[in-house]
């Protein structure tokens, strides 16, 4: 804390320059937040389709519009500006309609929180799941991530949020250092690093470092854990070790049942009553003329 005194009176600095920097990193993350209006994602998600196969363990993966999300997404050099952790029912979280919350996420300005998976259903997101995590590991990877909600960003690292309002060219071998920039535990809720940690207590990898040890015949591959700040959403989509699910093809997808605007059926009616080639006589190579002359060069 800062003295000054003056006049006979102290005048405690400290906790009225904490309630300044409170008040203007409230106002940062809240400007940070707001939504980009016209935005229309290319491929939203359906969300019938989606609600039947996501799991717990599930990473989804979304292409925000607010303000935040174009700077991440210019950073990363991504779709992906944010991911959010399925976790399944959390229990005392629904909405006023009594939806259920099953996602935990982490804000800039609002922390970790839950939220229900109707949030993300007019939004581009794209659903990665961990191949072969065991039931007790995906249990400790959700159960860690509900353990969180209720932790807080500090907004008085206004370093933390100011690098944002700056969105100038980066080299592309800093840009990753300059999303962990900070100084604490607020930088390590952001950007996937909730997620990362997550599973980092199951030892689960994402992109972890490799290094090669042992002689030229028995080679062996060491993995080593990499800070979790240093994570973003689109590690989770190109991750070896995460499957990408979509939704549409694992319900069954079939594109002949399809309704097209410039078709009043389905093409597998029109095939029906039309065929889709004619019949034709089938081919076969044309026997030679051995008593054509050779052509001569």
């Amino acid at each position: 804390m800062l003295w000054l005194k003056k006049s006979g009176l102290k005048v405690r600095l400290g906790g009225t320059m904490g309630v300044m920097l409170d008040t203007v990193g409230k106002w940062i993350a809240s400007y940070l937040q707001k939504e980009v209006p016209g935005y229309e994602p290319f491929t939203p998600s359906d969300p019938g389709h989606l609600h039947s196969i996501v799991q717990p363990g599930d990473v989804l993966l979304v292409e925000g519009n607010n303000r935040i999300s174009g700077i991440i997404k210019y950073l990363t050099q991504s779709t992906w500006s944010h991911a959010a952790l399925y976790v399944g029912p959390v229990d005392g979280a629904t909405e006023a309609d009594g939806e259920q919350h099953v996602l935990i996420e982490a804000n800039i300005g609002e922390g970790v929180t839950s939220a229900p998976l109707s949030k993300y259903f007019t939004y581009h997101t794209r659903l990665c799941r961990p191949v072969g995590l065991s039931y007790e590991d995906r249990y400790t990877v959700c159960r860690y991530a509900i353990n969180r909600i209720g932790f807080g960003y500090d907004t008085k690292n206004i370093l933390d949020l100011m690098r944002y309002l700056i969105p100038l060219p980066v080299p592309q071998r800093f840009r990753r250092r300059l999303i962990a920039f900070g100084s604490g535990d607020p930088t390590k809720i952001i950007c996937s690093a909730l997620i990362a940690q997550a599973f980092d207590a199951v030892r689960y990898p994402i992109l972890p470092r490799v290094t090669l040890a042992g002689s030229r015949q028995a080679r062996r591959e060491i993995l080593h854990i990499r800070d979790s700040s240093l994570y973003m959403p689109r590690d989770f989509d190109i991750s070896p070790y995460f499957e990408i699910v979509k939704p549409t093809i694992v319900t069954g997808f079939d594109y002949t049942a399809l309704h097209w605007a410039d078709k009043q059926k389905p093409l597998q009616e029109v095939a029906g009553q039309f065929g889709v080639f004619p019949e034709a006589p089938p081919l076969v190579p044309e026997t030679a003329d051995e008593e054509a002359p050779l052509p001569t060069a």
